[in-house]
């Protein structure tokens, strides 16, 4: 499998190895001694799947405290613009975001650790999303930044369909507690 570091510290890309044969494909979405072999020691508790349609965003969110989540994400079906911006207020990226295409033809992984924000929009018609997450879901432990923030400046390369109420609501990057430092 090839890993690729991203400009924002400890945020790595997976490609991973793809067996190809008139049947199809195969390849191992993930396996921990692999994964640990790359620096990613730790332990998921809980997987997610999402379909949304095209237009739609999804995020910015994440977790705090001892449900902070890292997530191991890909794409199954259709394809993705997927996003971590570093809120780590002691890192040396804080504030800086990375992005990749996440699809069902590259097959690639993107791995966000604990003190990240997360999201995604939909490029493809439709998307089925799936992650690892390595802490369960938390309601009172959520948090969120708007997805449109100007000091961000996301470029999600899709025409803003469906924004769910609740990420409406989420708060500026100038405004979030520090809650990783």
């Amino acid at each position: 499998m090839k890993v690729t570091e991203t400009n924002v510290k400890d945020v790595k890309i997976i490609e991973p190895d793809i067996f190809k044969d008139n049947r199809g494909f195969f390849f191992e979405s993930y396996s921990v001694s692999k994964y640990n072999g790359i620096g990613i020691n730790s332990n998921f508790v809980q997987d997610n799947i999402s379909q949304s349609e095209y237009g739609t965003i999804r995020g910015l969110h994440y977790q705090i405290g001892e449900f902070a989540q890292g997530k191991l994400c890909q794409v199954i079906k259709g394809k993705v613009l997927d996003v971590a911006v570093d809120i780590r207020f002691n890192s040396p990226t804080f504030g800086k975001w990375c992005s990749i295409e996440l699809s069902e033809e590259n097959h690639k992984q993107i791995w966000i650790p604990p003190g990240f924000a997360h999201g995604f929009s939909v490029l493809s018609d439709y998307a089925i999303f799936m992650y690892k997450c390595t802490a369960p879901y938390s309601k009172k432990d959520e948090r969120g930044i708007i997805f449109f923030d100007e000091d961000l400046n996301i470029d999600w390369k899709v025409e803003i369909k469906n924004i769910s109420e609740k990420d409406k609501l989420n708060k500026k990057f100038k405004e979030i507690d520090k809650d990783f430092i």
